[in-house]
């Protein structure tokens, strides 16, 4: 493992050199390349012939960060990753994959740099324009619940916390993100959204969105949206872990298509 340091965090990083098309995996909101791992969403654990880089986001895992919370936002977080890409793959094209927050920074970054991906593959898009209000209010009521009454009774609410169809059976985990740090990543989310429309119908690369369903904060119609958005784009709905145990081939196949 090696670091990477970007303003105001030293980012967590893993390599895998197996000599074909560079890949970089990203994770969603308050968990980390451990914890995607543990509930299914590491599909880079089947790849095969890439160099693939994995990263712990500012504030996460094994990453530091600030109790600043616009060091957390969607574009903050997409500039840290253009900053990595830059040096691990230094004018290269990259294969992008990522759920929840770790898509969201995708698009971000494709938005700002639009030749630096070759292709994305996108995972659980989260709430986003019109569904984003209330979600935003969600993370800012959290941010608060921690502050008040801290990590151990947070976690003791989230027990009960509604999970999705396609994670039922998945372990419970917990957040990777310090106590002292968890306000400021929730209110950080609570200031994003994703790119506007318009900026992200002007990707012009190939995208496979991977959704799931009964989950209020990676509504299917996010990822429905997305998919009118971006021409020829792929998308797929999974209703069960049966269907989500799928996803690493489709990466895989992404990866193929963008290496040639």
């Amino acid at each position: 493992m090696s670091s990477f340091r970007v303003p105001g965090a030293e980012l967590a990083t893993s390599f895998s050199d197996e000599h074909g098309h560079p890949v970089v995996q990203l994770h969603g909101l308050t968990s980390s390349r451990e914890r995607d791992r543990m509930i299914d969403l590491d599909l880079g654990r089947g790849l095969s012939g890439t160099r693939l880089l994995r990263y712990d986001a500012r504030g996460h895992g094994d990453s530091t960060g600030r109790t600043v919370p616009e060091d957390y936002t969607w574009p903050r977080l997409a500039e840290d990753l253009l900053a990595l890409l830059e040096d691990r793959f230094p004018g290269e094209a990259v294969h992008g994959a990522g759920p929840s927050m770790g898509c969201a920074t995708l698009l971000h970054a494709a938005v700002q740099d639009p030749g630096r991906f070759s292709s994305l593959t996108l995972l659980i898009p989260s709430t986003a324009w019109g569904t984003r209000v209330a979600q935003a209010e969600n993370y800012e009521r959290l941010a608060d619940f921690v502050e008040q009454h801290g990590m151990e009774r947070f976690l003791a609410a989230s027990r009960d916390v509604h999970r999705p169809p396609a994670q039922l059976g998945t372990p419970e985990t917990l957040p990777q993100v310090r106590e002292e740090l968890l306000p400021s990543v929730y209110r950080g989310a609570a200031l994003s959204d994703l790119p506007s429309p318009e900026a992200i119908a002007r990707i012009d690369v190939p995208v496979t969105i991977l959704a799931w369903t009964d989950d209020p904060g990676h509504p299917v119609s996010t990822a429905e949206r997305l998919h009118e958005l971006l021409p020829g784009s792929a998308l797929q709905v999974a209703s069960t872990r049966e269907e989500v145990a799928g996803w690493p081939a489709v990466l895989a196949a992404d990866v193929v298509r963008a290496a040639r």
